[in-house]
């Protein structure tokens, strides 16, 4: 049997609805100093803003030693009605300063420590003596396992991950999402991941957006693989209109096996926060231009069917 594993249990994969593939509630990391999001109420505050947008799920994809905060999350998804999936898994290399304690993980520890948050619960916090995470007298589970690579390389630290990410999937049959830094290395990290018995199918290939190839997107899609784009109100780097060219190419050639998430992220960029554009501009703003584009089938493939096949896990 399969489900979705949420923070407040697990659903049946058709009842999980909308899906927005990848958001953080909290997220402490060096590569953000200053933009942490680490405030409870304007965490929540921002949910509330993204299920009133349309959306009745998340992906949370705060994997350990950033801030992650379990028993708050599943607190927030209690609040507004959001479901969210969390993440457990290790971020790629630069997010973790070089005294971090994780640097000394071997993939056994980090598998171990995967597996723990999928099927027992996250601790409460990252630290040696945590305690779990409850929420309602519960344990507060991860349904998804994150990892992440540098650009156009595998770091040792992310390869190490990576074989942890194979062992925990192994075990647990949770799916894996990769952050690929400016879209690339997608193919290098199937074929390693596919060496260590991870299937495609239960790959997704997070910021695949952020390279606007659509024949590069649709190889990677027909090896079975899910592509997260979440680069949309980043203008600074690539427009809106960009991204919806970009989607509308891939869906010429066929493939729709796209995530749609905003990567919000930080708190200079979160409305609760006092920054912009916030949560609902995925809902608000660019899904009915995404609609128009491609069409309602599509999107809603996009928003549904994908992200429930994806985040099953083995109940």
């Amino acid at each position: 049997m399969t489900v979705v594993r949420t923070v407040l249990g697990d659903v049946e994969p058709a009842a999980l609805g909308a899906v927005d593939a990848h958001e953080h509630l909290f997220q402490v990391s060096p590569l953000l100093p200053g933009d942490e999001l680490d405030d409870p109420e304007r965490s929540r505050q921002e949910a509330a803003s993204l299920r009133g947008s349309g959306f009745a799920a998340m992906i949370d994809a705060t994997p350990i030693g950033l801030g992650r905060r379990p028993a708050e999350v599943a607190a927030i998804s209690a609040a507004t009605g959001l479901g969210v999936v969390a993440s457990t898994g290790i971020h790629r290399e630069a997010h973790y300063g070089a005294e971090h304690p994780l640097r000394g993980w071997d993939a056994e520890r980090r598998a171990a420590a995967f597996v723990r948050d999928l099927v027992e619960g996250m601790p409460e916090h990252d630290g040696p003596d945590a305690d779990p995470a409850l929420h309602g007298g519960e344990p507060v589970r991860a349904g998804l396992i994150k990892t992440g690579v540098g650009y156009w390389s595998i770091a040792p630290f992310e390869r190490v991950t990576l074989v942890a990410a194979a062992i925990a999937h192994a075990e647990t049959g949770a799916a894996v999402m990769v952050h690929l830094e400016h879209g690339s290395a997608g193919h290098e990290v199937l074929d390693l991941l596919e060496r260590l018995g991870v299937a495609p199918s239960r790959v997704m290939l997070a910021h695949a957006d952020r390279l606007i190839d659509p024949g590069h997107h649709a190889g990677l899609l027909a090896r079975g693989c899910a592509l997260g784009y979440d680069g949309m109100a980043r203008w600074r780097d690539r427009s809106d209109h960009e991204l919806l060219e970009l989607t509308a190419a891939v869906v010429e050639r066929g493939f729709d096996r796209i995530l749609l998430g905003g990567d919000v992220a930080r708190a200079s960029r979160y409305v609760a926060y006092g920054g912009m554009p916030g949560l609902a501009y995925l809902g608000a703003r660019y899904l009915p231009r995404l609609r128009e584009r491609i069409g309602d089938e599509a999107v809603e493939r996009m928003l549904v069917a994908h992200p429930s096949a994806l985040l099953t896990i083995r109940g």
